[in-house]
């Protein structure tokens, strides 16, 4: 019996949204070239990519690859002054129309949700440390309220999973914060997109045991190693996020220090199917991106056959 799973890959080995400036010359075309011949299947969404449905599906194509998923900042952390829950919830689900619509068109199951409110993760002189917190169990509630009616809008309305991604310098990034969020969310309507690397610099020294915590409700998976001596610097010296990307405290699968066939294993036995995608943020012009994306392709890659 074969693993039922998909390995695809984030454009942000070849160019940088957050950082344009890192692989900013590079055309999505040489991205999705060198991807396929590779191997991967597919392509989580960019910057660079067409911004409607049908002419990203025709993108695709071209190249015979599929569209995995694609980032959405999400709004809905914090509320204005006098605003309700019902309304906070409507103001996302008008914001979220053309990019539902897109990854719905394109045969998306799962949207990987980004949560932007107060997020300092695209601040170049701002430390992790400064994020942003819920002062009160009252505020992390009404929050999982929101995510609650947003998750079943977009099931109810397109088909789609909210993923959500715990990510550095956002309202949720510890483990503590992945098991609250987890602990108040409904399971059938608020699921995890699971990123190792994350999951690591978020506090999680052994991300395979925070893994199989919530590995039920695990969606999506993106794989991103970690080099463990640059995060401990970064975490020392108080480094922003982008701060530590650019100096290395990301790489591919195969390249860090993550034990990837424990992390699989788990995924594996719990029965999940979907995509792992090679999402790994660093400077092309330090890590070659043809030559690391095949690098994370490879390593999953037999770890996927060795499970099947």
């Amino acid at each position: 019996m074969t693993w039922n799973v998909q390995i695809g890959i984030n454009p942000i080995s070849w160019f940088n949204d957050d950082m344009p400036s890192l692989g900013g010359e590079t055309p999505l075309e040489t991205a999705l070239r060198e991807g396929k011949e590779i191997g991967y299947v597919g392509f989580e969404l960019g910057n660079k990519f067409p911004k409607d449905g049908p002419a990203l599906k025709a993108k695709l194509d071209e190249y015979g690859l599929a569209c995995v998923s694609g980032w959405y900042s999400g709004f809905l952390a914090e509320v204005e002054p006098g605003q309700s829950n019902a309304d906070a919830v409507a103001a996302e689900i008008e914001r979220c129309k053309a990019h539902m619509h897109k990854l719905q068109y394109n045969g998306v199951k799962v949207v990987v949700y980004g949560e932007c409110a107060g997020t300092v993760q695209g601040q170049m002189d701002t430390p992790v440390n400064k994020r942003p917190q819920f002062a009160s169990e009252a505020l992390w509630q009404s929050y999982a309220e929101r995510l609650n009616a947003f998750g079943e809008h977009l099931i109810q309305t397109y088909g789609i999973k909210l993923a959500y991604h715990h990510h550095l310098g956002a309202y949720v990034e510890s483990p503590a914060d992945i098991d609250k969020l987890m602990t108040l969310t409904d399971p059938a309507k608020v699921f995890l997109l699971y990123d190792t690397g994350h999951a690591y610099f978020g506090g999680a020294t052994d991300p395979v045991a925070l893994l199989k915590k919530h590995v039920k409700r695990v969606v999506h998976v993106h794989c991103k190693d970690v080099r463990t001596p640059v995060i401990a610097q970064a975490r020392n010296d108080g480094w922003s996020f982008l701060h530590g990307v650019l100096n290395g405290t990301f790489t591919v699968p195969g390249d860090g220090t993550i034990d990837y066939a424990a992390a699989l294993k788990v995924l594996r036995e719990a029965g999940y199917e979907g995509w792992l995608v090679v999402e790994a943020e660093q400077d092309p012009a330090v890590a070659p991106s043809y030559q690391y994306a095949k690098k994370g392709y490879e390593t999953l890659n037999a770890l996927v056959k060795s499970l099947a």
